[in-house]
């Protein structure tokens, strides 16, 4: 038994959960999130609470259980919290701007870089900057946060890229002359 997998999960009053054998359809302030369940996991709600049962217990679905519990907690804490992501443009010339539903991003390329922002997922551009994202959908926003990331990742000599609010770049020293 796994867990996480066998923690309970607390509904807030704000959501509405609904499900069946193979999907859970989860409602809130922020949104609704679906997900398809495998045919091998068993959903038991009481007042306020979710639990994740397996009706087989083989290694291979113990360690798909805590994996759908957490999905679930996610899914919960993001349809009546929202996930916020932040990301820092370092460099000379690094900078970002939004228009219409795209962001366009100047990262010492010689060509603009636009990224077409999901439907989920809304963005925020502080100082040309710095970008916020918030969804309510954890595996868009960290997907999305991670395809801007991937024009230009940090890298340990200078330290310019996209970094992640509060992430430390282990700095390398340069050539030593002779």
């Amino acid at each position: 038994m796994s867990r996480i997998g066998k923690l309970p999960i607390t509904i807030p009053a704000n959501v509405d959960v609904t499900y069946d054998t193979s999907k859970i359809i989860i409602k809130g302030k922020f949104g609704t999130l679906q997900k398809d369940l495998p045919n091998t996991i068993s959903i038991e709600q009481n007042e306020k609470n979710l639990k994740i049962n397996l009706l087989k217990q083989t290694k291979a679905l113990k360690a798909i259980h805590g994996l759908y519990r957490t999905l679930i907690n996610n899914m919960i804490i993001g349809v009546s919290e929202q996930f916020q992501l932040t990301l820092i443009l370092k460099g000379v010339g690094y900078r970002a701007a939004i228009q219409s539903n795209e962001i366009i991003l100047n990262l010492g390329y010689s060509h603009p870089v636009k990224i077409k922002i999901p439907e989920t997922v809304s963005v925020e551009i502080v100082k040309n900057t710095t970008i916020n994202l918030t969804s309510c959908d954890k595996e868009l926003l960290g997907l999305f946060a991670a395809n801007i990331r991937a024009w230009r990742q940090p890298e340990p000599y200078k330290g310019k890229g996209i970094l992640y609010k509060n992430e430390q770049i282990i700095r390398k020293a340069g050539k030593s002359g002779k």
